[in-house]
């Protein structure tokens, strides 16, 4: 209660200081604003200014949190400007800039008391979102330098990096902060700004630098600087170090990687043979000063062996590999094209031969017969399995080789998986054995590229604007596409484990969605056809008409469009 009395008071402090500034008339020819102070409720909500131009103008410098409409317009009399902001945890601030005819009019905007509470990364990340947070710890790694300043920092607490998305400059984003503060990774920087999360990152948002602190030793060059091949080899760090010494910290878990030599500030590594998948290893270099540590970090890549079950080759290497001579058992992906004469799954010998290409193209020079393959985990394939289909994703494993100059992959070689899938237990994508709702979500997160079929029955309806800011849900006849949730049984369950999201679907037949269509429902039974991605750990069908829906309710659609 106490706190919302300061605000109102504080409030009236602000009123009071811009009828003050009306009184005296402290406007630029140029500009002419009501007020140069907006506040707006910690609760969220909307201030209005009146706004009087000699030409065009523009308002720049606004923070993420802060919605301004409008934004630009040529020349104005009283033009009503709104600054709208959502609710927030503690107090926030912000400069935004109005220029016209090469002069600039700063607003002052303030939302709530600023309340600041430093806290370690741990605590940042456990914390609530839109809370201002002031943190001290050391920049890991930088990702853009050159407009928003953006970079990853950690103060030993956690076991995930902090997200900076934005860093200001003088009050200002966009500002190249980072080069113009000198930050570096390694330097241990102090900085305050307000918690967001998107998706699954945890970030602070535009924030002030209050201190850098920098550090004594940093990488100077990394040579080779690329991945160390598969076969093994070395690779040399060359550092920039002002402190007593040099200490190197490699991994637990990077027992293929070892030091072979320290000559000065040059650190040369040795990586042993990879016969698994591309790996790597974070590098810790630390000095003192003899009071204070301090620390930089590299990042050390090696090269995956092509045909591992984590880097399974190509079609197109596999090939390769076979017409150079190579009989190795490896691992290989592709996309079935078809199948070879009578090479159909049968329950006579349990097996079935097929070709395969990158792309499932089924020209001839893009053919790869897999020969008597057999079913998951090398079993025999019995009656009553389903049946591959062309345009299936496979991933095997087995022996390369010739036939008559053909290059295949033989001696039984075994499926590993159809579709990203291991086992049918959920269907295996394909249009006789379409995914079921988890084996749907279990398909998406292995990254398939194939196009599958999923089913499920409609247990929620996404809510989604109209070309005229209306929401609808379900299908809408502005874009022709619709967003709906399905699951095994038909409930909603709010769970990413067992929710599968039908995103921005075309109609029956691949068409776009009209009036005249009959609108999706709860409780509808609907099979999907299209491609599949995640977003946020969201499994979901790719957006835009990307996917449609193949059959609803057991129709088609083909009835329809036939008797038109």
């Amino acid at each position: 209660m106490k706190a919302k009395y300061l605000f109102t008071a504080f409030l009236a402090s602000v009123a009071l200081l811009s009828s003050c500034e009306k009184e005296l008339d402290h406007y630029l020819d140029e500009i002419q604003v009501s007020s140069s102070y907006v506040a707006i409720n910690v609760d969220g909500g909307s201030t209005t200014i009146d706004l009087t131009t000699v030409g065009d103008w523009k308002i720049e410098n606004a923070p993420s949190w802060l919605t301004i409409s409008p934004t630009s317009g040529n020349a104005a009399v009283d033009q009503k400007v709104s600054f709208s902001a959502n609710s927030t945890l503690d107090g926030r601030k912000a400069e935004v800039y109005i220029t016209c005819a090469g002069r600039t009019q700063i607003i002052n905007v303030i939302q709530g008391l600023s309340v600041v509470s430093p806290a370690t990364v741990k605590e940042v990340m456990e914390g609530p979102n839109s809370k201002t947070f002031l943190v001290t710890g050391v920049v890991t790694a930088i990702t853009e330098t050159a407009v928003y300043g953006n970079f990853y920092m950690n103060d030993g607490t956690s076991a995930t990096d902090l997200y900076i998305y934005g860093t200001l400059y003088n009050g200002a984003s966009k500002q190249a902060a980072l080069l113009k503060y000198g930050i570096e990774v390694g330097d241990e920087v102090t900085v305050s700004g307000p918690k967001s999360t998107y998706g699954t990152t945890v970030e602070l948002v535009d924030v002030e630098v209050i201190k850098v602190n920098k550090s004594l030793i940093g990488i100077d060059s990394v040579d080779p600087e690329v991945p160390i091949a598969y076969k093994g080899g070395e690779m040399s760090v060359t550092l920039k170090n002002k402190g007593q010494g040099i200490y190197v910290e490699i991994p637990e878990t990077a027992s293929w990687l070892s030091i072979k030599a320290i000559a000065g500030n040059v650190v040369t590594f040795a990586a042993t043979e990879n016969e698994a998948g591309p790996r790597q290893a974070k590098i810790i270099f630390k000095t003192t000063d003899g009071k204070k540590e301090y620390s930089t970090e590299t990042i050390i890549k090696q090269e995956g062996a092509t045909g591992s079950l984590a880097l399974p080759m190509t079609i197109a290497q596999a090939k390769q590999a076979a017409l150079a001579g190579s009989t190795a058992a490896v691992y290989i992906k592709g996309i079935v094209t078809k199948f070879d004469n009578n090479g159909e799954f049968g329950a006579k010998y349990g097996n079935g031969s097929f070709f395969l290409s990158d792309s499932g193209d089924i020209e001839s020079e893009n053919a790869f017969l897999a020969y008597r393959a057999l079913w998951f985990e090398g079993a025999k394939w019995t009656e009553g399995q389903p049946q591959l289909e062309a345009g299936a994703e496979v991933l095997l494993y087995g022996s390369l080789a010739t036939n008559n100059a053909a290059p295949q992959v033989s001696g039984s070689p075994k499926i590993i998986s159809i579709n990203g899938v291991t086992s049918v237990e959920n269907g295996i994508g394909t249009l006789n054995a379409p995914f079921k709702t988890l084996g749907g979500i279990e398909a998406a997160k292995a990254g398939i590229k194939s196009k599958v079929y999923v089913e499920g029955t409609v247990s929620k309806l996404v809510s989604g604007k109209n070309k005229s800011g209306e929401y609808i849900d379900g299908f809408n006849a502005d874009y022709g596409n619709g967003s709906f949730w399905i699951s095994s049984d038909g409930v909603y369950n709010n769970d990413k484990t067992k929710d599968f999201e039908a995103y921005q679907v075309y109609w029956l037949q691949n068409s776009k969605w009209t009036a005249e269509n009959p609108q999706i429902a709860v409780g509808d039974n609907v099979v999907l056809y299209g491609p599949l991605t995640t977003y946020s750990g969201t499994s979901e069908t790719q957006g835009k008409g990307a996917a449609y829906i193949y059959s609803l309710n057991g129709s088609t659609g083909e009835e329809v469009a036939e008797s038109e």
